[in-house]
């Protein structure tokens, strides 16, 4: 029954009666919908004036789309992971979610980051999955995280990127983190989700949120540009990708801990190969590519703290 409301809502306040009137129960029924959103993480304003979502919302019809993805949003206040609910979605066979769908939601009970670790979303966060049909070959798989870490960096606007899956802020915490999963047929995906979350307005012990640097960008606003952003470098040639993320990156150069299927390597970061890989110096003169897939732990060895590895 709150779900009958949360599509009423805008940023501008609504009367009881109003609201009412379009559900078909009276006012007092209508309060009892908004503190359930409210309760479920729904930022709802309650007034004299009525009913209204906070702004900067990142709920459908308050978020400004330019492209394909997004025109399909889903906006919640509590689910379980966004990206088992774009997921579930797509395999609706009463409305089959299209490419670049789009979920938020305000938290998640199951959220996840890398190699299964929790995804925290309790702080004023955005947190989002875009669904992206295929058939998607394994070479391009490889590259969107780099890709969706360029779509990140721009529309941010601050930081860098730390390979393969990060924005950190300019002193090495974490600003936000990405997560892609694909169901896999042979050597293609039929289908792939990417995860982003991103601090906006708080972060964790350790991280960064977006308002120390832009304190005027709300959700809605932000959202937006990474849908826009999204759309633009997930279709960009692989040279550009690896080019933008190159430019951007904070970790070539650097002294690297990796811990990848074969074992731990150690070493400079030297450079990404044409596969999104990355290239690690070791003490012997050695090169070595450690894939994104296979990477375990990557943290800094020459930062002043490693930032948190999944926790956006």
């Amino acid at each position: 029954m709150p779900d009958r409301l949360l599509p009423l809502l805008t940023d501008q306040h609504q009367s009881g009666d109003a609201l009412g009137a379009r559900l078909g129960v009276n006012r007092v029924t209508v309060n009892t919908l908004a503190r359930r959103l409210e309760a479920e993480g729904v930022p709802v304003l309650t007034t004299r004036a009525g009913y209204a979502l906070a702004p900067g919302t990142p709920a459908p019809g308050l978020v400004p789309v330019f492209g394909t993805f997004g025109r399909a949003l889903r906006y919640r206040g509590t689910l379980g992971s966004t990206q088992d609910e774009a997921r579930a979605w797509a395999d609706d066979p009463e409305g089959p979610a299209p490419h670049g769908a789009v979920v938020v939601a305000e938290r998640q009970t199951a959220g996840r980051g890398r190699r299964g670790r929790t995804w925290d979303t309790a702080h004023g966060s955005l947190v989002f999955s875009v669904l992206l049909h295929g058939p998607l070959p394994l070479p391009d798989l490889a590259l969107m995280p780099l890709a969706a870490g360029v779509a990140l960096h721009a529309a941010c606007g601050v930081g860098g990127l730390k390979w393969p899956n990060d924005l950190l802020a300019p002193d090495g915490r974490k600003l936000a983190g990405i997560l892609l999963e694909a169901d896999l047929r042979g050597e293609e995906a039929r289908r792939a989700v990417l995860g982003l979350g991103v601090n906006v307005a708080a972060a964790p012990p350790g991280a960064a949120h977006l308002h120390e640097f832009r304190p005027g960008l709300t959700r809605a606003e932000l959202l937006s540009r990474l849908l826009a952003e999204l759309e633009r470098w997930l279709s960009a040639p692989p040279e550009d990708v690896l080019t933008a993320w190159r430019r951007s990156n904070l970790t070539l150069g650097r002294e690297v801990r990796v811990g990848a299927a074969r074992g731990e390597v150690s070493g400079t970061a030297l450079d990404l190969d044409a596969g999104g890989s990355l290239l690690v110096r070791l003490p012997d003169g050695s090169t070595v590519p450690v894939h994104a897939g296979d990477v375990q732990l990557v943290g800094s060895l020459s930062t002043p703290s490693r930032p948190q590895e999944d926790t956006p």
